[in-house]
């Protein structure tokens, strides 16, 4: 049951921008091995694990310095999470996902309204987008966020907080009542931090939400993430100072726990003294309380008209200026490096999507009734939705999808063209290109061109056009490394079901004398193909049957090209398999009564099966070296004294046991004779 608080209490509103770009293979829809996120898998991996799932589970401390509480701060705390990174964490951060959902429906409980605000889809600089493109992103943010949370939503998170009057303009056409801004987006500040009221051009209004950039810049990159005290001390002084007002604060969600360890825990400490949820330090001040946006404005409709600065945004001084000009904002300010590629790149990408945009007019329109209105009911997230479309209709719609995904605003933000997000938004230009189909080979040569003159301030990584022959066009393409992944899959009785990726469903025979027929279907389009996988000696070769082409394509691809799901598969069924080879039945009874350690046990197996090699006996000696790569595939050393025992009786053996014996002697590092 809720209850409003009294009109000359202050509120405390703390909100979260939780986003991570999307950093899935357009090709695959699934995310590759990044090396800088190590020892996790990618950045969204570890980001979660430093952050999210943090949030949702911050430990109050208590008395001595043992945990009072587990708390969910989005219980508590404004939030937005990306749509891209939410359809991400669905399914590879599903505890997470599930307690960001719940702490939506929680604030519903004690509020009336909820804490989750939604987010145009991707996180684009709406400011530099057309109108028509404005709609779309707003709209399928909507969608979006209607799907997870399971309403409409009252307020949007503008990426990068930049707006003009027709960003504003079309969030108040689709039903948005409010959005966030920092405290120099607006000309003068309404009194004791109270919301805007801003009128469009056309008439329309909004409401804008200002945060506090003092304890904004405090949480973010000051002391209060690291003095808890200090943070509620500094509240308190705003809160008198705003009586009957709000103070808001208003950062990236990934400050708690990732820019700043345990940040979440103070957060939550916070949370604590405000809420009166299971408060530390006694309870909350009866002139404060702690809600979301939407509830104080229920109580406090916004009445104080504002005037826009704009173009504005929270993280560049020039406006928008960092996401098309080299306008001197940038990651490292004490490195000489140059930011002139930001325009290439810009003027390269708004090419480019002009000319798509020009494709799918001339070939959506006998296709579809609305094609523009077709594109905003789209669904990004969905695969298998519109099987029963005609293909090139679906075609045309993931076009359009990837032409809006090379404008996310990362790609800009950061200091060289060569890091990974430029990359990340190239590969969505080059999957762009591929499907306009016959106008492919035109676009791309005149895209290259735009991009030469894009420098990077790696002189080893050469220029735009480099970076992208290099580094974003596949050298094999995603269909014949997939379906080479499938066929050694299935070698090691590996179902191929088992081993899918996001983009493609797979069916495949046995292996035979001829190799595996692998078919790949791609869900979201329907295209589908079919290869013969064939294991050579070191590669695997993968031959296209097309039997509309006159001549067959084929590749000969090595295990490293393969994708990383399935080198992870590989690596667990060849390491189950020589397990089961090497480590007899005796070791693995102990090992599973835990009267002996896994390593022991693939010793003590690996030692038998080398003393069994000095028979001289192709079988032994294979399986000699098989227990090499079990040793090798676990990082273990060579047993010393089963190494010991085989050199003494390879001093031992005749000429001709010698030499059958001289490629194990190799792989346990005797010289080689």
């Amino acid at each position: 049951m809720t209850q409003a608080p009294p009109t000359d209490v202050t509120s405390i509103i703390i909100h979260g921008h939780y986003y991570q770009p999307p950093r899935e293979n357009p090709w695959l829809e699934e995310v590759e091995i990044e090396p800088t996120a190590a020892p996790f898998h990618d950045w969204n991996q570890r980001i979660e694990q430093e952050s999210y799932r943090a949030v949702v589970a911050a430990r109050v401390l208590g008395h001595e310095g043992r945990i009072a509480s587990v708390l969910n701060t989005l219980s508590y705390s404004s939030f937005n999470f990306g749509p891209t990174l939410l359809s991400w964490m669905e399914s590879a951060a599903p505890d997470t996902y599930a307690a960001i959902l719940e702490a939506d429906r929680e604030s519903i409980r004690r509020l009336g309204h909820g804490n989750a605000i939604a987010q145009p889809y991707h996180h684009v600089i709406l400011p530099l987008s057309t109108r028509r493109d404005k709609v779309t992103e707003v709209r399928w943010g909507i969608a979006d966020f209607r799907r997870r949370f399971g309403r409409e939503p009252e307020g949007m998170w503008l990426p990068e907080t930049a707006v003009d009057d027709e960003t504003l303009d079309v969030l108040a056409s689709e039903g948005i009542r409010f959005t966030i801004l920092a405290p120099y987006q607006v000309t003068a500040l309404p009194p004791s931090g109270l919301p805007g009221l801003y009128r469009t051009k056309s008439g329309r209004s909004i409401t804008v939400c200002l945060y506090d950039g003092q304890l904004a810049q405090g949480v973010a990159f000051g002391e209060l993430l690291r003095d808890a005290g200090l943070w509620i001390a500094r509240l308190r002084v705003s809160a008198a100072d705003h009586r009957g007002g709000v103070v808001a604060i208003a950062t990236d969600g990934e400050t708690y726990g990732h820019h700043h360890k345990f940040g979440e825990m103070a957060l939550a400490r916070v949370i604590s003294e405000f809420s009166g949820e299971t408060s530390v330090g006694g309870p909350s001040a009866s002139e404060i309380t702690i809600e979301n946006f939407a509830s104080f404005l229920a109580r406090h409709p916004a009445t104080h008209e504002v005037e826009l600065v704009a173009p504005s945004s929270w993280s560049c001084a020039h406006g928008v200026e960092r996401w098309r000009s080299e306008c001197g904002c940038k990651i490292a300010p004490d490195r000489p490096t140059q930011q002139k590629w930001r325009a290439v790149l810009r003027n390269a990408c708004d090419w480019l999507a002009g000319e798509i945009h020009s494709i799918y007019e001339r070939e959506a329109t006998p296709l579809m009734d609305d094609i523009w209105g077709a594109r905003d009911s789209y669904d990004p997230t969905r695969r298998d939705e519109h099987r029963g479309a005609n293909q090139r209709v679906r075609e045309l719609l993931e076009l359009e999808r990837h032409a809006l995904m090379i404008f996310t605003s990362c790609a800009w933000f950061f200091d060289d063209i060569a890091g990974i997000e430029p990359i990340q938004n190239l590969k969505y230009a080059a999957r762009a290109i591929e499907l306009t189909g016959k106008d492919a080979a035109r676009l791309e040569t005149e895209f290259l061109l735009r991009l030469a003159t894009a420098q990077s301030n790696d002189p080893g990584q050469g220029n735009g056009r480099d970076i992208y022959l290099n580094r974003v066009k596949p050298r094999i393409p995603a269909e014949a490394r997939l379906a080479a992944g499938f066929g050694l899959i299935a070698t090691e009785n590996v179902s191929i079901t088992e081993a899918q990726a996001n983009a493609f469903s797979a069916t495949g025979s046995p292996p035979g004398v001829a190799g595996s027929l692998v078919t790949l279907r791609h869900r979201r389009i329907g295209t589908e193909h079919s290869f013969r996988v064939a294991l050579l000696e070191t590669e695997i070769e993968v031959t296209l049957v097309e039997p509309s082409l006159d001549r067959s394509l084929g590749w000969r691809i090595l295990e490293g090209d393969l994708w990383d799901r399935h080198r992870e598969m590989l690596r667990k069924a060849r390491l189950h398999r020589l397990f089961t080879d090497i480590v007899g039945n005796d070791e693995r009874h102990l090992l599973t009564s835990g009267d002996l350690e896994r390593s022991e046990a693939v010793r003590l197996g690996v030692a038998r099966a080398l003393g069994q090699s000095r028979s001289g006996q192709d079988a032994d000696i294979a399986r000699a070296l098989r227990a090499i790569d079990l040793l090798d595939m676990l990082g273990l050393s060579i047993p010393f004294d089963a190494q010991t025992a085989f050199g003494r009786a390879l001093r031992q053996a005749g000429p001709d046991l010698a030499a059958r014996l001289q490629a194990l002697a190799w792989r346990l590092g005797f010289v080689q004779k």
